[in-house]
């Protein structure tokens, strides 16, 4: 029996003040941030997870079965806690509404290296409607944000 693999980095804490790109899918894929009522729920559960575990949300988009975030960490941060909390505490509210689980098991996640742009990682995420044909600018879509920075990028 071959046993799954972590694709978080061996050597890496994820703690501390680093910048990540995450990806996190819905089970099986379903389309369960169209209607709009998941979104809401989970940007609810975003800012309690960021609040307690010490991140700032540069950046998110949720397409139709997938999120993408951007976040900051400061010091005393973990990617690994904040995940998990998140993760438990936006299926537990969606599961109270729908008898499904919302998350596919683990996520993507890339380290935002000191030599890259975090606003050109903030852009890609932002024009992800954009380029599926969704919308025809990233202001247009209603479930990006923090608007407030993508007004001003």
């Amino acid at each position: 029996m071959k046993l799954r693999q972590s694709p978080r980095l061996k050597d890496f804490q994820y703690a501390g003040p680093f910048a990540y790109h995450l990806t996190f899918v819905t089970r099986g894929r379903l389309p369960l941030f169209q209607p709009g009522e998941a979104v809401q729920s989970c940007l609810e559960s975003l800012r309690t997870a960021c609040e307690r575990h010490g991140f700032d949300t540069l950046a998110y988009c949720f397409m139709p079965d997938h999120l993408h975030l951007l976040l900051a960490g400061r010091e005393g941060s973990s990617l690994r806690d904040f995940v998990r909390h998140f993760k438990q505490l936006s299926g537990y509210k969606f599961k109270r509404k729908r008898a499904a689980s919302l998350w596919q098991i683990s996520y993507y996640d890339h380290v935002v290296r000191r030599d890259e742009d975090v606003r050109q990682i903030a852009a890609y995420i932002w024009d992800n409607p954009v380029r599926a044909g969704m919308v025809e600018s990233r202001l247009e879509y209603a479930f990006s944000g923090p608007r407030e920075l993508m007004e001003h990028s």
